[in-house]
């Protein structure tokens, strides 16, 4: 077997399996690509809310980072809960030679914050300058911009930052609604936002989609890049031509979809259940 790309979290932990660090490696693994792992923050958390966070000391944060970078040859980074302002500019200084997908979390499905206004600016001023791609949904880029216009606007705004951005949309659905479609909007820096439909799946077992979209084109733009074989011989950046977004983009919301459609059989939890982060097998079972 081929030698997979690494691909690099850095986010929080999530004791009820749905989302950050472990829907990461999940979906990092399941799209060919060996996953690393950073923690920024121990939460506990489970489908009605996060009870508790724990943030990991900086010092923590960056020794994990050289650890990774020291001996491993990370081909793409994807960042999660950073949860201090002091972390994210450690993530945009350590990491910002790399590509970075950025997932700019602020707020909990459940409504628990996340990242207060000192780690927005952190994001504006420091890391998403030097990102390859943020992925904020509706709410975290309204607070990234400070506006209320329209998601098109919104994504454009952030792009003139200096990343690409992929506004995630959806509204959330509740049992009894009509599901239809999604729309993401992608624009390139300098360029103007294009609309992505997707279907939307009827679940409220979603905890976790923004996260495991983000991964997954972590992962498929890696994939794009290519193994480096060793941590210090450096690898072909990734041409991020409006063409190879697109694409990225639509197969990563195509895994989404596919993990949602399974999950919305489950029934775990009290709250909002958990994504899928289960492979199929080819008879349809999953395992």
């Amino acid at each position: 077997m081929t030698t997979p790309p690494v691909v690099l979290t850095i986010a929080g932990t999530d004791s009820g399996g749905a989302a950050g660090i472990a829907a990461d490696l999940a979906t990092i693994g399941h799209l060919g690509c060996h996953g690393a792992c950073v923690v920024t923050a121990v939460t506990a958390q489970n489908t009605g809310g996060v009870h508790a966070v724990h943030r990991v000391p900086i010092q923590v944060v960056d020794a994990q980072i050289s650890a990774v970078l020291d001996d491993l040859p990370v081909t793409a980074v994807k960042t999660g809960m950073l949860g201090t302002p002091a972390v994210v500019a450690l993530v945009a200084d350590r990491l910002g030679h790399l590509p970075l997908v950025v997932d700019p979390v602020l707020v909990a499905t459940s409504g628990a914050v996340l990242g207060d206004r000192s780690v927005v600016e952190a994001y504006v001023d420091r890391l998403l300058p030097r990102a390859l791609v943020a992925t904020p949904n509706l709410d975290e880029a309204r607070a990234l911009t400070g506006r209320d216009d329209p998601p098109s606007d919104l994504a454009a705004r952030l792009a003139d930052l200096g990343c690409a951005v992929v506004l995630t949309g959806g509204p959330e659905w509740r049992p009894g609604q009509t599901a239809a479609t999604c729309t993401d909007w992608v624009c390139l820096p300098g360029g103007r936002p294009e609309a992505l439909a997707h279907p939307a799946v009827p679940t409220t077992a979603d905890h976790g989609t923004g996260c495991t979209f983000a991964s997954a084109l972590a992962a498929l733009l890696a994939e794009t890049r290519g193994h480096c074989p060793h941590p210090d011989a450096g690898s072909p950046p990734v041409d991020l031509t409006a063409d190879v977004l697109v694409s990225a983009c639509l197969r990563a919301a195509a895994y989404v979809t596919t993990q949602l459609t399974t999950s919305s059989t489950w029934q775990l939890g009290r709250g909002r259940g958990p994504i899928a982060h289960t492979q199929a097998h080819p008879e349809g079972e999953t395992r």
